[in-house]
């Protein structure tokens, strides 16, 4: 019987079990996939944490990478043997085995392992849609992405700098300073000693930037908007430190009539063609080697609770995936 990571209550890391689960055979329109790797992402403690709230119980892990086992009626573009990864769709990634909706899942290039695609499915596609649809960085932008050292930002920073723009990152330590400069990072800022606001006007001369991705949240929200030109864009992509309190929203017009948005993968992703589309993209800019996607950690997938505590405590850089 194959082993799934669930939990029964929400809480912290100590509600993930590992336990035996009941797999039927793959519905119509779906497909089991033999995980080969699983990514760790922070939505997962939204969802584990309750902080998103899900039917109970339940799964968890919202992307993996792995072959294709059996295929059920009506999946004519997927067959037994077949390299995929996905990100969204049903919880439940944290396991031996599942079915998936077959249209969530990518066909995998065989230049790209099981454990880089993990790695990359979910952060890369949120690179994605951050860069180029978002907000379409163009030649020439000055950027600010928050949390730069970690899976998104590090993707974020090869990938806007390979688009013309100058990077500009906040990290937790010297040591992810010098970290995500190594991965194009212009101005990487400690924030634990700088204030990034202060640092970003300076940067600029003053000038403020056309957009900021956020997802850190409660603990940024204010002064990412102070680092904006008029017309700026704020992108909230997280909450790492919390859900951003209620503000006003003439702040938004005294600060220079400035935008404000909330994006999610899920939108982005719901088409079928968008999906392929962008995990094109995502596939180019990888094998072409302009963004390098590396796996800093490794976990067994029993140990998911442990993976939990380091990336809750900021202890991970960059991607880190759990192993069947």
């Amino acid at each position: 019987m194959p082993k799934a990571i669930r939990f029964h209550r929400t809480g912290g890391p100590e509600v993930l079990q590992w336990e035996d689960v009941d797999l039927a055979a793959p519905a119509s329109g779906e497909a089991r996939i033999r995980h080969q790797a699983v990514g760790l992402n922070y939505i997962d403690t939204y969802h584990r944490s309750g902080l998103y709230p899900v039917p109970l119980p339940s799964g968890i892990g919202v992307e993996g990478a792995g072959l294709v086992e059996a295929v059920g009626d009506g999946v004519a573009d997927l067959a037994p043997g077949d390299r995929v990864t996905y990100c969204g769709g049903p919880l439940g990634g944290y396991s031996e085995v599942r079915n998936m909706p077959a249209h969530r899942l990518v066909k995998l290039p065989d230049a790209i392992p099981f454990d880089q695609a993990a790695a990359m499915t979910l952060q890369g596609l949120t690179a994605q849609y951050l860069l180029r649809r978002t907000y379409r960085v163009q030649p020439g932008d000055t950027i600010l992405i928050h949390a730069a050292a970690g899976g998104v930002g590090l993707i974020v920073c090869q990938w806007a700098k390979a688009l013309g723009a100058t990077v500009i990152g906040t990290v937790g330590s010297d040591a992810k300073a010098e970290l995500a400069r190594a991965h194009g990072c212009d101005h990487p800022i400690v924030y634990t000693r700088e204030n990034f606001a202060e640092r970003v006007r300076e940067i600029t001369g003053g000038a403020g930037l056309p957009v900021v991705y956020d997802s850190i949240g409660k603990d940024t929200f204010m002064d990412s908007l102070r680092c904006l030109q008029p017309f700026g864009m704020m992108v909230l992509f997280g909450a790492a430190s919390g859900p951003v309190p209620p503000f006003d929203l003439n702040l938004l017009n005294t600060m220079g009539s400035l935008y404000v948005t909330r994006p999610g993968i899920a939108a982005y992703t719901a088409k079928r063609e968008d999906l392929v589309a962008m995990a094109a993209e995502l596939f180019d800019v990888v094998e072409s080697g302009k963004v390098r996607i590396e796996v800093n950690q490794r976990y067994a997938l029993q140990d998911a609770a442990q993976a939990h505590r380091d990336l809750e405590a900021r202890r991970t850089t960059g991607s880190t995936i759990l192993l069947p």
